[in-house]
Order: C-alpha cells, then structure tokens, then sequence
C-alpha cells in the first residue's frame, strides 16, 4: 500500500470516529446511510445541564444545530454531493462553498458538543489522555487555565478545541465562526476530542455577556469517558491529517 492509498484509508477511518466515536460501529452504519444528515438524539434531559446551561438556551441551542443540518442537507444537494460524508466535506473545506463549510461545521462541531457534555461528569480524564495533557502542559491543571484563558479572550463568536495532532501531541486551538480542526482552512489542524462553543447563542440567555461564568461552569459537565475514547481512537487510527 503506497502511502497516499495508507492516508485515505486512515481519513475515512477517521470520519466513522467522528460519527460515533465508535469504529466498528460507525463502519456497519454507514452502509445504510442514505446520505441525509441528522440530527442526534441527546443522552440527557434538556434541563440537566445546570449550572453550565438551563433548559431554555439548551432548546434555542438545538434550533440552532437544526438549522445548521437542514442547511447542510440543502447545501450538498445543491452542489451535487449527496452521498459525501460530514469528514469527507470538511477536510477539503477549501474546495467547497461558504455555505458549505459553516453548515456543515455547525452540523459537526453541535453533534461532538452534545457528546462530550453529561449531567454526570467525571473528575478528570482517562490515565492515557491524562498522563499526555500531562506532558503537552505540565498538568492537568494548566491545560485547563490554557482552555479557559482561550474561550474567555475570543472576540466574536468561534470555538475552542482540545486536539491531538498528528504526531500524537495534545493542543488548544480555537477556529473562528463554525471551522473545525478537521477542515484544511484551519490555522491549528489535529483530530477533536473536546470542545466548547463561544457563541452567544451559548451562554447568553442565562450568562447574559458573562461568558467566563459559562466557561467556568463548563469543567462541571464535561463527558471525560467521551474524550478519554476519542483520544484513544484517534492513537489507534494513527490519525494523519496531511
């Protein structure tokens, strides 16, 4: 296997990942995908999220993330690129339209947000994935101050990122508007393993323009077992982005 054909199948791995943070499961899925984007059902109640997010603004939220899939959905039909998968589109960004990218970012970014929140969080990470922000920020800690000192100094409305790049090294990154590390327009590329959305539309029913009270409270619903998995699937994929 010559090392373009090695790369592609890596990539297509990958998108399975990103699709259900299961391999193996995503693989049986996507034979009876018929290329129509949806949204998730979320494993939690709408009010379960407080005090990170009230019922209200987690129901705004979730119209948002609608209008991002049927976006999507539109914008590929319209283009021609029914059957590409969310992965596929977002790694060649830069060849398609605005439309395309910020739907089909909106789509992606809500549906991994979504997973790595829970009403039943865990203290920290996996030792793996600890024992690696460990070594990329000197602690647990620090990646967390790192995290937080990202997300409270945006200007404008983005997302901030816990990555693993291609080398296997744990980074914060923050993307402007709905761009994922994924896409190849990103300053900062490497596979997701956590986010958190600084848009407004986040934060401000219940936070009103206290954005560092939404980020502090962030750290009470994060899904550790979600990011501990995806930091190991991502080493296991060997995940390569070039």
């Amino acid at each position: 296997m010559d090392k373009r054909t090695f790369v592609k199948s890596v990539l297509l791995g990958v998108a399975g990942v990103f699709a259900s943070g299961m391999a193996v499961k995503a693989a049986s899925n996507r034979k009876k995908w018929d290329g129509t984007f949806r949204m998730p059902e979320l494993p939690y109640s709408v009010d379960s999220l407080a005090p990170f997010a009230d019922g209200e603004t987690v129901r705004l939220h979730l119209q948002h993330h609608a209008s991002y899939t049927d976006g999507l959905n539109a914008a590929v039909i319209a283009a021609g690129l029914n059957g590409r998968t969310a992965h596929e589109l977002m790694r060649m960004a830069s060849e398609y339209s605005e439309d395309i990218r910020n739907y089909c970012g909106g789509y992606v970014n809500h549906k991994l947000f979504w997973r790595v929140l829970t009403p039943t969080p865990g203290l920290k990470p996996a030792q793996v994935l600890l024992n690696a922000i460990d070594r990329d920020f000197g602690s647990f800690d620090a990646f967390k101050e790192k995290f937080n000192q990202t997300a409270r100094s945006v200007l404008g409305s983005g997302w901030v990122w816990l990555i693993v790049d291609s080398s296997g090294k744990t980074k914060v990154t923050f993307t402007p508007n709905h761009d994922n590390p994924v896409m190849d327009v990103a300053e900062v590329r490497g596979f997701p393993l956590l986010c958190l959305d600084v848009w407004e539309h986040a934060y401000n029913i219940k936070n009103k323009n206290r954005r560092s009270d939404y980020v502090d409270a962030f750290w009470n619903v994060v899904n550790w077992d979600v990011v501990s998995r995806r930091f190991q699937s991502a080493s296991k994929l060997n995940f390569n982005l070039s």
